[in-house]
């Protein structure tokens, strides 16, 4: 007969090795999503395009986000950041990037959109 500690051993020992199964099949769910964003942007409307004294440019434009992210959400995903980001070269930098408009979508229920907004950020460009 087995005491009282070898069954409670043996009875913990297989209620953690299930639990460590259960958790490398939960992680390797995971591994089998393939997610597939799609995203649109058109730039509507350039407001204004001003030449700073300093030597700077500065530019105010409208766009139009649309964007479906509902594949990005799984069961471990909480929030997603959204970025719409604009590059461009010049004769002293091979790439500039700025960054324009940012949001957080807090839930699949909202990771279906359709914006019309300005730039939200300055996108100023440093000409000299």
């Amino acid at each position: 007969m087995h005491s009282f500690g070898y069954r409670l051993n043996g009875l913990l020992t297989f209620a953690v090795t299930i639990l460590a199964l259960m958790c490398a099949i939960t992680s390797l769910s995971d591994n089998f999503n393939t997610p597939s964003p799609s995203a649109e942007i058109k730039i509507m409307n350039i407001n204004w395009f001003q030449k700073q004294p300093q030597g700077h440019d500065e530019v105010s434009l409208t766009m139009n986000v649309s964007a479906d992210l509902q594949s990005l959400f799984t069961w471990n995903t909480k929030q997603v950041f959204v970025f719409v980001a604009a590059e461009y070269e010049t004769r002293k930098n091979s790439l500039n990037q700025v960054s324009l408009w940012d949001a957080i979508i807090p839930a699949k229920e909202h990771a279906k959109f359709w914006i019309h907004t300005s730039n939200k950020y300055r996108f100023v460009d440093q000409v000299v």
